[in-house]
């Protein structure tokens, strides 16, 4: 029937051809993450009072789950000193004006401050490098606090342990586990254009799947994966608590008041869903329903035309086979 038509071959060429990164951009903009990094650093070596400790790469680009529509990248960048300034806005003013300093060449319009980073606007390749700033005290582990994209307040964390996390999960389903993240993240993106007011963020896709796989789902046959995630957050109805032990005891949680909960596998305090809705929780089983019915509906098909149908209510009209 419909698997003839299209199996996990043609969806793997699909994330190849439409949805992944391609290796020579994200080479690219690693490069040029690193150039950044290298001449932050000379600035340093001139000014030993800006007290910066540690940059490294972070978000998509870092996990290796970047969507070929990848046009920012995160560069974490750990702060600390006894001139820093302890408030967001003062932080990231403080920020920015060094990274002018180490950009000369660049206009003030190149470096800005935004909610939570400060953007550096690459005018050669179009790229945008978002620099986070993070108040650090010295932590072994590297935990210090960030500015949340979300809402503006300092929010704990660890860019390494988060990193870490996510390569476990990749190791434990080589090449299958980003993949499948990779084509989860582009259907949510497809939903975010077709239904207003839709909002399914990366990190919770990812944690759902991380989810998923400590369980011990078996990424590596794509509509089987696919229709797994459907059906967990359709059964689930998005309000099962999802809580991770790689850095924590499970039991020492606390209770949160919120109806969506999925705990940061690195902060036993954070909740990473705690700004959705009960509504826009709701959406998104929605959303799943209709694509686990999609593709319920492509592997029944009898023919290559309703399949390739079908799998475009899951992808978009760039799906094609």
């Amino acid at each position: 029937m419909g698997r003839q038509h299209v199996d996990h071959g043609e969806i793997a060429r699909f994330a190849l051809e439409k949805v992944n990164l391609p290796k020579d951009k994200a080479d690219e903009y690693r490069a040029q993450a690193r150039r950044l990094r290298e001449k932050l650093e000379g600035y340093l070596g001139e000014h030993p009072d800006f007290s910066l400790k540690k940059m490294m790469l972070s978000g998509s680009l870092a996990k290796g789950t970047s969507l070929r529509s990848l046009n920012d990248i995160d560069v974490a960048c750990y702060i600390s000193g006894p001139d820093t300034p302890h408030d967001v806005n003062g932080l990231l003013n403080y920020l920015a004006e060094r990274l002018r300093k180490a950009f000369p060449n660049f206009s003030p319009d190149q470096v800005k401050p935004q909610t939570y980073s400060v953007t550096v606007s690459f005018r050669g390749t179009g790229l945008d490098v978002d620099v986070v700033p993070i108040l650090y005290n010295g932590d072994p582990q590297w935990y210090g606090n960030l500015v949340s994209q979300e809402d503006g307040s300092f929010l704990e964390t660890s860019i390494p342990l988060h990193l870490e996390f996510s390569r476990t999960r990749k190791q434990a389903q080589e090449k299958h586990f980003a993949q499948v993240v990779r084509l989860v993240k582009f259907w949510a993106r497809n939903a975010k254009a077709e239904r207003e007011g839709f909002r399914f963020k990366s990190f919770m896709i990812e944690m759902i799947l991380s989810h998923l796989c400590d369980q011990g789902l078996d990424f590596s046959d794509y509509p089987e994966a696919l229709q797994h995630f459907f059906t967990y957050v359709a059964r689930s109805n998005m309000r099962e608590r999802i809580i991770f032990n790689d850095y924590y005891e499970p039991k020492v949680v606390g209770n949160f008041t919120e109806e969506i909960q999925i705990i940061d596998p690195v902060n036993v305090k954070n909740n990473v869903s705690r700004l959705y809705s009960a509504t826009e929780a709701d959406a998104i089983v929605d959303a799943a329903l209709d694509a686990g019915d999609a593709i319920d509906a492509a592997l029944a098909a009898p023919t290559k035309q309703e399949t390739v149908y079908y799998w475009q209510k899951v992808f978009g009209s760039s799906f094609q086979v």
